[in-house]
């Protein structure tokens, strides 16, 4: 019996030997190796960098590959190889990006060789990179016109023709060099980027023979107007738009500068008084407003403003602001929209909504022409505490003393606005629409002919 016991105590002494070596193997913190086998010593900006290298390791298996490029201690790119056997070539391909006033330096490509005991090796590269100087880059304009624009100067581009006075185009860099890529440049929020082709809005005060010009790496470019509004310059929102957002005041005066085509602009009569020499006055109570110059329809769209200069909404006491939304623009009935009802945003609470003039504390007008603001036969519209379908108004908060338009008060479409019945506006006929607010809980819209 004790020879057994033995028997079996030697045995199990054996498999915890056993065992412990193998636990030793599998925790072996291994031996990555690399061999970088391609010449990654410079690079220009915009190219594809491509590497070779050769990684093994004769104890554990390995895991990943890592190439990552860094502008100082910034890392700018990255690229990961599943590295499945040992002893082998991996290539690869890390894109040195293109950046706005990134000067010609040095950059750091490094290579981490990774087994799956997260042993680690690491090897780094310096890599010269430079900011390439094109033959020529192609601007595209909008309607696919392309021309060339020869260097001038380093990093300085430019072509002279013939051209609108707006001009929407976006500019391409074609490939420099074996390792390069063909780069766009467009316009995002207010400034132009790489890798887009949205429309960059060049301007000159008229159209003709004018000088475009681009640098790849500040990325200032012109012509741009210049536009000003009570000495206060609006900047670029998109490829037709400008904004200025400031505080103004009841009654004061109102002058634009640099405004192309300036006598065919539309003057909204609810914000600003014109007299017959053309002079401005402000119309509405004293604030903050923003104040949009939509260049191609023409005319100044003027929202107010709370304190933090974010859209206003109706507070408890009435003031603030007050918002229109409605309209089927696209159908061309029951259509309002400024300048026009053509082509209108319709029911879109965000770009459609039309922001009525605060012409006292809690009075909000709007002036319309039957045929050109809003339709002759047809009008359904509401009104919102705020801008996006904020505080809706129904007919339990809405009513009318007027003749010419009702308060729908449903069950359906509850609270928005209609002409009365058999009612027809007058075509070319101005309409002033006024909502008292000094209830809110009791809204009363009132409606006259001038």
């Amino acid at each position: 019996m004790k020879k057994l016991n033995l028997l079996y105590l030697s045995a199990l002494i054996a498999g915890i030997l056993t065992l412990g070596a193998c636990d030793d193997e599998d925790n072996a913190p291994g031996n990555p190796v690399m061999d970088i086998k391609t010449e990654v010593g410079s690079a220009c900006f915009g190219d594809s960098l491509e590497f070779t290298v050769n990684a093994s390791d004769a104890d554990v298996p390995l895991s990943t590959l890592k190439a990552q490029l860094y502008f100082s201690e910034e890392m700018v790119g990255e690229t990961v190889i599943r590295t499945k056997e040992s002893g082998v070539d991996y290539t690869g391909k890390i894109y040195v990006p293109f950046l706005k006033n990134v000067p010609d330096g040095t950059a750091t490509l490094k290579f981490i060789l990774q087994n799956i005991h997260f042993t680690i090796t690491e090897q780094t590269v310096a890599v010269a990179c430079t900011r390439p100087q094109y033959d020529h880059l192609v601007l595209v304009a909008e309607d696919g016109t392309q021309y060339d624009m020869p260097r001038t100067g380093q990093n300085q581009y430019a072509v002279t023709a013939e051209f609108p006075q707006k001009l929407n185009a976006y500019i391409v860099a074609p490939a420099y060099g074996a390792a390069g890529n063909e780069l766009t440049f467009g316009y995002s929020n207010g400034e132009i980027v790489d890798g887009s082709t949205a429309n960059i809005p060049f301007s000159n005060l008229e159209a003709g023979e004018y000088t475009v010009t681009f640098n790849t790496l500040t990325y200032e470019a012109g012509p741009f107007l210049t536009v000003n509004m009570n000495g206060q310059e609006f900047t670029q929102v998109d490829a037709n738009t400008m904004k200025v957002e400031m505080a103004l005041t009841q009654g004061e005066a109102i002058t634009f500068e640099g405004v192309p085509d300036y006598e065919s602009w539309w003057i909204d009569p609810d914000f600003f008084a014109e007299d017959a020499e053309g002079n401005l006055t402000f119309v509405p109570i004293s604030g903050n407003y923003r104040v949009t110059a939509d260049m191609q329809k023409q005319y100044f769209k003027v929202e107010v403003l709370d304190g933090a200069m974010s859209d206003a909404t109706l507070q408890d006491d009435g003031t603030g602001a007050l918002w229109i939304v409605g309209g089927s623009g696209s159908k061309g009935t029951e259509a309002i929209g400024k300048p026009s009802h053509a082509g209108a945003p319709s029911w879109d609470g965000g770009n459609g909504a039309i922001c009525m003039s605060p012409i006292a504390p809690t009075t909000y007008q709007i002036t319309l022409v039957a045929g050109q603001q809003i339709t002759s036969d047809g009008a359904n519209f509401k009104f919102y505490g705020g801008k996006n379908w904020a505080n809706e108004y129904k007919s339990d908060r809405m009513s009318t003393d007027s003749d010419i338009f009702v308060v729908n008060p449903g069950p359906n479409d509850d609270g928005n606005v209609w002409l009365a019945e058999g009612v027809t506006l007058e075509e070319g006929a101005t309409y002033v629409i006024t909502v008292d607010m000094s209830d809110p809980a009791h809204a009363v819209m009132h409606a006259v002919k001038k």
